[in-house]
């Protein structure tokens, strides 16, 4: 069949006349693949998917009757713009209580439809031709994409377990730091788990202002936090000077699917955000907001209680890892384990991390993430569904275990 004329109207950004002609097959779309094949191959066999990176629970009892009310309110059927005044006014309260940061719900706050829009929006406020954003892998690609599309450039710096899996500012040259617009750094960490010191975002907050440089902060894992009180780089001095962080009623919340979120920080930057969203979309639902709000004001009992299970869980995933061989440590935030992937299991040899994942969904029906951007590593999520409580939760870790148990591996 011949190519439609759109095959030369996209644009280059997405792939131009070789839009959708891309034969190279997206990390998740393998995994969904594999997962497949392997229920396909064993059938009526039970799939442990530590991959999905989503609270397998669903949204507290008191968020869920909030939305059932105000979902048949009259007043609440209209456009929300950027974000109805309650909803700010909670999440400022939010930030004082569990971050002490204060701020202005007037001018350093504004919903977002989730954290992934917010970070999609962010260049179209920043980024010109030329301009760079600096990134760090592995991690969630979405502000570098857009970088990318509004014809800018992504500097990556790699993720080291010899770092503490910080990224090292140091090592970038004076003209990437001439050209460097935005900073992005995500901590409690989506992949490694790792977690930001005091320290480490006071030399950013330095770094940024010496610069000239706007720090993007993604804290959408910061409340599960296992180690001591969650942080904010807003907290820091000096923070709301060069930096906006984004929040989420994601992970601290199971609303994931809700697609909920606020931006606060730098008054300029919010402005910005603001602006550009205002040009996007016309609010999330306020029913789904006044929901958010039940959990904000409720968040000492919903979150803590998160916090314990993922904790739970991951602690007795290291602990059984670390029984087989693997160099694995308890994370200090999120719900992931990030761990060194072997180079062999027995007769099997693997080259890539991927070549290890591969591997465990189809002969131990195991999903992980793999990630080779920074070394060979795999990501087990905390996040596997156990729909039964504590019991059916002990069940798929033992059986977790037990499929890996009599295996060697080999690093």
């Amino acid at each position: 069949m011949a190519d439609s004329f759109l095959q030369k109207n996209f644009a280059d950004r997405i792939g131009g006349d070789s839009f959708g002609k891309d034969t190279k097959v997206y990390k998740f779309e393998k995994i969904k693949r594999a997962k497949r094949a392997a229920l396909e191959a064993n059938p009526g066999a039970e799939i442990i998917d530590m991959g999905v990176g989503e609270p397998d629970d669903m949204a507290f009892p008191e968020v869920v009757k909030t939305l059932q009310i105000e979902a048949e309110k009259w007043e609440n059927r209209t456009y929300t713009d950027n974000g109805i005044d309650a909803y700010k006014v909670a999440a400022t309260e939010y930030m004082k209580n569990l971050y002490n940061v204060e701020l202005d719900s007037n001018s350093e706050i504004c919903h977002s439809i989730g954290s992934k829009p917010a970070l999609a929006l962010l260049p179209a406020a920043f980024i010109n031709p030329g301009d760079i954003t600096i990134m760090t892998i592995p991690g969630y690609p979405i502000m570098g994409t857009w970088t990318k599309y509004f014809q800018g450039e992504v500097v990556n710096l790699p993720l080291l377990s010899e770092n503490n899996f910080l990224p090292d500012l140091d090592s970038l040259t004076a003209e990437q730091k001439q050209r460097a617009k935005l900073l992005y750094l995500n901590y409690p960490n989506n992949p490694t788990g790792a977690s930001a010191t005091e320290e480490f975002f006071q030399k950013a907050i330095n770094f940024a202002k010496e610069n000239n440089i706007l720090i993007i902060s993604d804290a959408a894992y910061a409340p599960l936090n296992f180690s001591g009180k969650p942080l904010s780089i807003l907290s820091i001095p000096g923070g709301k000077d060069v930096a906006i962080e984004l929040h989420s009623m994601s992970k601290g919340f199971n609303m994931t699917g809700w697609r909920i979120s606020w931006v606060c920080g730098n008054v300029d930057a919010v402005k910005a955000f603001a602006h550009v969203k205002d040009n996007l979309d016309s609010g999330q639902f306020a029913a789904i907001q006044k929901a958010a709000i039940a959990g904000l004001n409720n968040q000492e009992t919903i979150t803590p209680a998160i916090c314990e299970k993922y904790e739970r869980r991951l602690r007795f995933m290291t602990e059984a890892l670390q029984k087989i061989g693997f160099p694995a440590k308890m994370p200090e935030g999120s719900f992931y384990l990030y761990v060194q992937a072997p180079k062999r299991a027995g007769k099997d040899e693997f080259k890539t991390a991927e070549d290890f994942s591969q591997w465990l969904i189809k002969e131990k029906l195991i999903s992980t993430v793999p990630w080779d951007d920074a070394g060979n590593f795999v990501r087990f999520s905390a996040t596997f569904v156990a729909r039964g409580g504590i019991d059916e939760e002990k069940r798929v870790l033992q059986e977790f275990a037990s499929r890996l148990e009599d295996l060697k591996f080999d690093f």
